[in-house]
């Protein structure tokens, strides 16, 4: 555990806080602003650790908060299981999963002169728990943001949040990133990661500048839809906050989401709806299809390497080979157990057989969750957001939506798929994208309702 007393003490207030928002707010605005808020502002790897129940900390304490206000405040059970077709196995696959993962792995784990222990029946309740935790904002999604309002209230408070947290980013690029340092007592990160072409990449209370990066992305793309739409943020013109949240994201240094957000900019302005969704469903299919394009040696990562050198310059294609490099590592040892993985404690990672050293990185979300649950893992964890973006497909096509409706869910399927596509290089995964995503499925599901309704409503005649 890290943190001073300060660090402690904001973990503990914010699900007073919460509490507050939902006595005061609809559960929409109370949702958002819990969990979007407390990914903002809680310190990163601080935690509180009971006994028998995984570490509360950043990403479960504001899930927490928003299940008893849900429950407590707004007398609303999240619903986890009122689902059909390929959502209700995806949930019954994420709870048994583990337990299977277990069972088989009870095994230990030489490395070196040391080992790993077997895996007992508690870490496979803590998997669950810890599962659960993740995706519940998914359901709270799905399941509070159905409407029309609901859905653009999501992208202007994101705007609003970038607009919030611009300030301390900006602080930050200009003075270098304490700002966590100073209220939590320690950096949550290495930093020299976080410098860049001379300058700094902000990371506030974030945990890494390329997690802030992807946060300005959301922002932007929000932004965006909300300038093609001719919306206002308030007094605020749509159009003049993309412009500087484009400068903004430039500031950031990240190559990767500098693409992200350019490219939606591009694609939301200059295209249709049908364009959008069809590339949402292209990028969504391509990041599902990822891991087993890799082990057939499809996936062109020699290309991509080359285009790197030629693009990007040396170093920046050293990174990413080596990242390449080290996938396939990490993807042949997870092929050992392919269908449950090898579980938690490292055991999904690469070690000497001499030494004992850890030889092994995961930066990606793909590769952790593969190595750690299996292929069955993955396609639990990524098919609730394959299923958005189908589902949204869906949703534009059978029903007569106006012009504003059908942006914001292109919109939306885009974003989803920017998402998918980011745990590839990275493990940008946090509850408030989980959020976003079960928005989209809830948004769509209301649409194609209320298509049935209008289908089984009988037509009256004289």
């Amino acid at each position: 555990m890290e943190g001073n007393i300060f660090a402690f003490a904001m973990l503990i207030i914010w699900p007073l806080i919460s509490i507050r928002l939902y006595q005061t707010q609809t559960i929409q605005n109370a949702s958002f602003w819990t969990i979007v808020g407390g990914f903002m502002t809680l310190p990163v790897r601080t935690e509180v650790d009971l006994p028998l129940i995984p570490a509360l900390g950043k990403h479960s304490i504001p899930v927490v908060a928003a299940i008893v206000g849900c429950w407590l405040v707004k007398g609303r059970r999240i619903k986890y299981f009122a689902n059909k077709g390929w959502l209700k196995f995806l949930v019954l696959l994420m709870i048994i999963a583990p337990f299977i993962t277990v069972m088989l792995n009870g095994d230990r784990v030489i490395v070196g002169g040391d080992f790993i222990q077997g895996l007992t029946l508690h870490d496979g309740l803590s998997a669950v728990i810890n599962q659960l935790l993740l995706i519940t904002p998914f359901f709270m999604g799905k399941q509070f943001f159905r409407t029309y309002e609901d859905h653009l209230l999501i992208f202007k408070s994101l705007v609003v949040a970038g607009l919030i947290y611009s300030i301390p980013m900006l602080f930050e690029i200009r003075m270098s990133p304490q700002l966590h340092s100073w209220l939590y007592g320690y950096f949550p990160h290495e930093f020299v990661q976080q410098m860049r072409a001379g300058g700094f990449r902000p990371v506030v209370f974030m945990g890494h500048g390329l997690l802030v990066a992807f946060f300005t992305v959301v922002v932007l793309l929000s932004s965006t839809v909300l300038w093609k739409n001719n919306e206002k943020i308030r007094q605020f013109s749509a159009t003049k906050l993309s412009y500087f949240f484009i400068i903004l994201l430039f500031l950031c240094k990240s190559m990767a989401s500098l693409m992200y957000g350019l490219f939606a900019v591009l694609m939301i302005k200059k295209t249709s709806y049908k364009v959008q969704l069809r590339m949402a469903l292209i990028l969504a299919i391509l990041a599902v299809s990822y891991p087993m394009l890799s082990i057939l040696n499809i996936f062109p990562h020699q290309q991509l390497s080359d285009l790197a050198v030629e693009y990007m310059g040396e170093e920046r294609a050293q990174s990413l080979t080596y990242r390449f490099d080290n996938e396939k590592v990490l993807l042949d040892h997870g092929r050992k157990r392919f269908f449950f993985g090898w579980g938690g404690w490292g055991r999904n990672r690469v070690y000497n057989e001499e030494t004992g050293k850890d030889e092994t990185v995961t930066d990606g979300r793909w590769i952790i969750t593969f190595g750690t649950a299996g292929w069955l893992g993955f396609i639990a964890e990524f098919g609730f957001l394959l299923v958005s973006v189908l589902q949204a497909n869906k949703a534009a096509k059978i029903i007569k939506l106006s012009t504003k409706e059908l942006t914001l869910l292109a919109a939306h399927a885009l974003l989803v798929s920017f998402i998918m596509i980011d745990q590839l290089p990275n493990a940008s995964f946090a509850p408030w994208l989980w959020l976003l995503v079960g928005i989209l499925l809830g948004r769509s599901e209301d649409i194609m309702n209320k298509n049935q309704l209008q289908r089984n409503k009988p037509i009256i005649t004289q």
